[in-house]
């Protein structure tokens, strides 16, 4: 059950002001599930409730919305994680938003969250085919041999990983594309050649970019943003 602030409620429905809503309230003009209601700190689940002001019906359509986040490590990524620090910590919002695609606790980087389910199958689904890239920092110098069997692809978890396409930044460092997600996949590509990862960065997804946000911090997508991810989306 997800509970909200009746004038809150209001807001975000688009009926009228939080400030309103408190007046509303307190003249006793709303009824929740056909009781009236004239306490200000009532909360009601959006989802379940039938709010009704002087008899009308108010109904909760909840605006899409799309976020970068650049997730630090020690954080995972989902809503609810028992005993542990999730994504959902760094996001005050009052809509309720969840995470596109895996980053394992120990990895940062960029990650999408949206309340659009459209938008998480189309990025998720390896059968679209959208590249996610990564900054990889590993313990020993990895050598050319090794980068060209993760882009050739490798067994783990069963089954054979996709063609990527990496770049070497230095004897330790490089760029990886993917266009899968499969659990821990890089660090256990890693594994495979003898090497372990020490620093794992994402900083593309698809045509969504890190650019310079600050870890911890997130941000709405610009219009530009939104409108390139959604393409293909029917």
């Amino acid at each position: 059950m997800s509970l909200i602030r009746l004038h809150k409620f209001l807001s975000t429905a688009g009926y009228c002001s939080r400030r309103k809503g408190e007046e509303l309230i307190a003249q006793g003009r709303i009824k929740v599930n056909g009781i009236t209601v004239e306490e200000p700190g009532t909360k009601v689940d959006h989802l379940a409730d039938k709010v009704e002001v002087d008899g009308k019906i108010i109904l909760f359509e909840q605006p899409l919305v799309y976020i970068a986040l650049n997730k630090p490590g020690g954080y995972v990524a989902t809503c609810n994680q028992p005993d542990d620090k999730t994504v959902m910590d760094l996001v005050d919002l009052p809509l309720r938003v969840y995470p596109v695609g895996r980053l394992d606790k120990d990895s940062t980087g960029l990650l999408i969250l949206t309340n659009d389910g459209r938008l998480h199958h189309f990025i998720s689904h390896p059968s679209f085919d959208h590249e996610k890239e990564y900054d990889v920092t590993v313990e020993k110098p990895i050598p050319d041999r090794a980068l060209k069997n993760m882009e050739k692809g490798m067994p783990i978890l069963g089954s054979k990983t996709r063609p990527a396409e990496t770049t070497r930044i230095s004897a330790r460092r490089f760029r990886i594309i993917l266009k899968e997600g499969k659990n821990r996949q890089i660090r256990r590509m890693v594994e495979k050649t003898g090497n372990k990862v020490t620093k794992l960065k994402r900083i593309r997804i698809s045509s969504l970019n890190l650019g310079r946000l600050k870890e911890g911090s997130w941000r709405y997508l610009t219009e530009k943003e939104r409108l390139s991810l959604l393409k293909g989306i029917e």
